[in-house]
């Protein structure tokens, strides 16, 4: 059976964790920030995990089982 391929761009967007958590970036940080608070903006750093409803299927993506 040949190997399982990484979609690229999964790969680019989420990360696993050493206890096998994906995490992944926060959305609306891309453009009009003027109007957006420094608190709202400063948490866009953050990553957050990702909701286990599309956990499955991330992990296919990752070439993970």
């Amino acid at each position: 059976m040949p190997k399982m391929k990484t979609r690229r761009g999964a790969a680019k967007r989420f990360r696993v964790t050493g206890s096998g958590k994906i995490m992944r970036a926060k959305a609306y940080k891309s453009h009009i920030m003027t109007k957006k608070s420094q608190k709202r903006k400063r948490n866009f750093r953050h990553e957050t995990e990702v909701a286990a409803a599309d956990t499955k299927v991330i992990k296919r993506e990752l070439g993970l089982r």
